[in-house]
Order: C-alpha cells, then sequence, then structure tokens
C-alpha cells in the first residue's frame, strides 16, 4: 500500500474513533435534558448511559477475533453502517426503554470499531516508525474526542434537542463508507480458524459480569448483587481462560502473555485505566459540587485531562528517537504520579484550588500518553498479522477493565474517607448538599464546609493511590522490558532495536 494512500486511509479510520468518542461523553451531559423528556426513572438513566460500555466490554474480544476471520474492512463496514443507522434511532427514540435497546445495540456496533481501526493500521503501516505514528495520532483522536464531547454536547443542546447528539457520529461514519472501500486494505487471516461460539459466549459472560460488579459496588457499596456477579465473574472467567489455553486456534490468545515485556504493558494499561478513572470522578464531583460550577463549566475545565493524554500520545513517537521505549513509558508514568501528588495540595476553595486541580489532572494524563500509545503499538505489533485483531481487543479490553475498577475502588475508598471524616453523619457530598437545604442558615453552612473538606480529604487520598499506582507501574515496565541484545544495535532489524 503506498504511503500517501496509507495515510489518507489513516484519517478514515480516525474520524469514526474521534466522532464515538465524543458520543459516548457527551451523553454524560445530555442525559438530563433527555430523560426529562423521555420520563426516563433513575435506574432507566443508568441503563441508558451504561448499556452502551457493558456491551463494548463484552464484545471487543470476539469482535477483534471476529475481524480476523472475516476482514477487517468488511467488519468495519458493517460496524459502521449499523452505528450510524443506530445513532439515527437513538436520536428520535420514544421512550426510555428504546433507548436503553438502541444504546445497547449502538455497543456491539461500537465494539467492531477500536480492534478493527487498529488491527487495520498494522497492514497499513509496515515500517515500525511509521505505524508508531499512525497509532499515536490515532489514539490522540480517542482521546481528544472523549475530551471534547461534554463540550459539543453543551453547543448542540444550546441549539437543537438531545438527539442531535446522537446525529454528530452520522457524518463520520458516512465518510467511513464511502471513502474505505477505496483507502483501506481488506485483510483476513489465512490460518485463523473457526469462531469458537462457547468462547464467545463465556467471554461475554465473563466481561460483563465483572464490569457491572464493579459498576454496582461504586452504586451500592459492598452488598450481595455486587459480589455475586464479581464471583461470577471470577468462576466464568477461569473457564474461558482454561478453553482458551486447549484450543488451537483460540478466540483470545494468551500465550502471548509469555511475552514479559507485552505482559507488562497489559497490566500497565489496566493500572492507568483505574488511577485515571478513580482521578477523574473524583475531579468530576471536586469542580461541580466543592467548588460550585455547573455541569456544562465542568466539562470545559475537566478537558485538559483528555487533551494532556492526547498530547502525550502525540510526543511519544518523538520520544523514542532519543531513548527506548520502556523508558519513555516509564518516565511518563513517573510524570503522572507528579500529578497525582499535586492533587494532595488541592484546598476546598481559595484562588490557588482551581488552577492546582487543573494542573494536576492534566499532568497527571499528560504522562500517562506514552504507555497508551507505545504501549498499544507493542501489544498489535508483537503477534503476526493474521492475530492482530485478537491483540487489539486485549489492549482495549484492558482499557475498559481497568476504567471500571478504578471507578469502583478508588471511589469506595474515597466514600470511606469521607464518611469516617463526617462521623458516619452523611454518606455523600451530594446528601450534604441536599440536607443543608433544610436547615437554617448557620448549621447549613457549617454542614456544607465539613462535607467539602470531607470530600477534598478523599481527592488527596485518591491522588497519592493514583501516584503510588503510576510509580509501582513505571518499575513494572522497566523490571519486565526487554533484555538488552548482545550485539550491537546498529547489527539489528529495526523493528528489534524500536521495540526494545
Amino acid at each position: 500500500m503506498r504511503v500517501d494512500r496509507a495515510w489518507l486511509g489513516l484519517i478514515v479510520l480516525t474520524l469514526p474513533t474521534f466522532l464515538v468518542a465524543i458520543d459516548t461523553t457527551a451523553l454524560l451531559l445530555a442525559l438530563p435534558q433527555l430523560s426529562a423528556d423521555l420520563g426516563a426513572t433513575g435506574v432507566e438513566q443508568l441503563w441508558i448511559s451504561d448499556s452502551y460500555g457493558f456491551m463494548v466490554a463484552g464484545l471487543v474480544i470476539t469482535m477483534g477475533t471476529l475481524g480476523d476471520r472475516i476482514g477487517r474492512r468488511r467488519l468495519l463496514m458493517i460496524g459502521g453502517a449499523a452505528f450510524a443507522v443506530l445513532s439515527v434511532v437513538a436520536a428520535f427514540a420514544t421512550g426510555p426503554l428504546m433507548l436503553i435497546v438502541v444504546r445497547a445495540l449502538l455497543g456491539v456496533a461500537g465494539a467492531t470499531l477500536a480492534p478493527s481501526t487498529l488491527a487495520l493500521i498494522t497492514n497499513m503501516f509496515h515500517d515500525d516508525r511509521q505505524r508508531g505514528r499512525a497509532i499515536a495520532i490515532w489514539a490522540t483522536c480517542q482521546f481528544t474526542g472523549g475530551a471534547l464531547g461534554p463540550v459539543l454536547a453543551g453547543f448542540l443542546l444550546q441549539h437543537f434537542w438531545w438527539g442531535s447528539v446522537f446525529l454528530a457520529a452520522v457524518p463520520a461514519m458516512a465518510v467511513l463508507l464511502l471513502a474505505g472501500p477505496f483507502l483501506l486494505p481488506e485483510y483476513r487471516g489465512d490460518r485463523a480458524g473457526r469462531l469458537d461460539p462457547v468462547s464467545v459466549g463465556l467471554s461475554l459472560m465473563a466481561v460483563l459480569s465483572t464490569v457491572y460488579g464493579l459498576k454496582q459496588l461504586t452504586v451500592e457499596g459492598v452488598s450481595v448483587v455486587p459480589a455475586v456477579a464479581l464471583v461470577a465473574g471470577a468462576a466464568v472467567g477461569f473457564v474461558f481462560v482454561r478453553r482458551q489455553l486447549r484450543l488451537e486456534t483460540p478466540l483470545l490468545d494468551l500465550r502471548l502473555l509469555r511475552d514479559r515485556p507485552l505482559t507488562a504493558v497489559i497490566v500497565g494499561l489496566v493500572f492507568a485505566g483505574v488511577a485515571m478513572a478513580g482521578t477523574g470522578l473524583m475531579v468530576t464531583q471536586y469542580l461541580q459540587s466543592v467548588l460550585g460550577f455547573s455541569p456544562f463549566v465542568s466539562a470545559v475545565l475537566f478537558a485538559p485531562m483528555g487533551l494532556g493524554v492526547a498530547a502525550g500520545t502525540m510526543a511519544a513517537p518523538m520520544l523514542i528517537r532519543w531513548m527506548k521505549p520502556a523508558t519513555a513509558i516509564a518516565g511518563g508514568l513517573a510524570v503522572s504520579a507528579l500529578g497525582g501528588l499535586l492533587l494532595v495540595g488541592v484546598g476546598v476553595g481559595g484562588g490557588y484550588a482551581l488552577p492546582l486541580v487543573m494542573t494536576g489532572i492534566t499532568v497527571l494524563a499528560l504522562g500517562a500518553g506514552p504507555l497508551f500509545a507505545l504501549g498499544t503499538g507493542l501489544v498489535v505489533g508483537s503477534v503476526p498479522p493474521e492475530r492482530a485483531g485478537s491483540a487489539a481487543s486485549m489492549s482495549e479490553t484492558g482499557n475498559y477493565l481497568g476504567g471500571s475498577l478504578g471507578l469502583a475502588l478508588l471511589g469506595m475508598v474515597a466514600a470511606a474517607i469521607y464518611r469516617g471524616r463526617m462521623d458516619g453523619t452523611s454518606d455523600s457530598l451530594a446528601g450534604a448538599v441536599a440536607e443543608s437545604r433544610h436547615l437554617p442558615a448557620g448549621q447549613g453552612a457549617e454542614l456544607l464546609h465539613a462535607a467539602r473538606e470531607a470530600f477534598t480529604a478523599g481527592l488527596h487520598v485518591t491522588g497519592v493511590v493514583a501516584a503510588a499506582i503510576f510509580a509501582g507501574t513505571a518499575v513494572l515496565i522497566l523490571t519486565m522490558r526487554r533484555p538488552a541484545p548482545r550485539t550491537a544495535p546498529a547489527a539489528l532489524p529495526d523493528h528489534e532495536v524500536t521495540r526494545s
């Protein structure tokens, strides 16, 4: 494939990546308006927001391997067409149940996009350096879209109805469907084998049970339903792993984890997701409930976190001109640890609180960029071309599980600190805000101040935990990096040098 055509094809691949990321985060801002119009209950609102992510997380492994078998471009075209049609249906949904079902079907279509686009990049760019730049651009578009989603939603909701948020993805999918057949190569693995329905079912059950249990932990705390879901997910996951290790052509090739650097990167992606999701949860609530900004202004102020990751991913290809990828990743994670520690200095108010929290999340996100760019490149570049879709799905699954873990575990830690500081008199900052409205002015102000201090203490601990996670992951990456070759680097093939 000619280089100029490959770069044009990359533009086609990044458009749906960018718009789908926007679509995912934009819904958070549109949810109150659409819920009011459709009459959605609190439980229905949770399913409207979560059904998409559940299906993506549960099916991304299957879709990555399916693309290897039937053709990556073909699967991408099918998924893109379905996503466009379902986005239009979602925009004109007439009730909560209809929107929940359509969002779940959008998740099925969305699960085809990330592994297909990543796997196609490996086919289009055979040179390691060019492929690294292409993956960095792809990741940049993903994180930029996530950061700008609430901002775009705020603009659309000011001028149009809530359905316009879903329609934003349609033009990008139209470009993909029109230009894809001309600019994107088709690829399917000759030795990919048949798709194992049992493995598909096991992977779906394991991931859905685990993600559901983790999400319920953030809502209910430690209780029977999340515990049962997590135990069931772990049990089914164990059966899934045993089956994959026995199959000649598994759905997910877990034998790849015998490669120590690859394992370190997968673990790093999970832990980075934990730290970033947990920190993001606390900071967005801090901006609204402690500093008092509106949801839209908070979304704008929070955008530097996504833009910071995007800047870090774009800088990654330049960093490996002067250092090894493992050094660049570990150094970036050390920077992220510093960003987490900056959050410890954030107070309940004052002129320095906002600049400090924004600096903290920007530095934290910037340092994680090399991991997402170079780590993802290592994962998809470490397998034969016919297994690139499966490897891409492994990377994406790690990201989803890490994010869910972060929301659940760090959210629980912060909640425990809050309740401890409040001596059990209040379960949440939102509850304290509501209760203060029914108290005399002096008592209400005193309760609010105590609640905001307790919540801020939870943010401090979250920052410390995130810093520890990033620092520990940096050590892991350096410890498990590929050993230095005995021969001179100049005598090695270029791809071996850049991946060492």
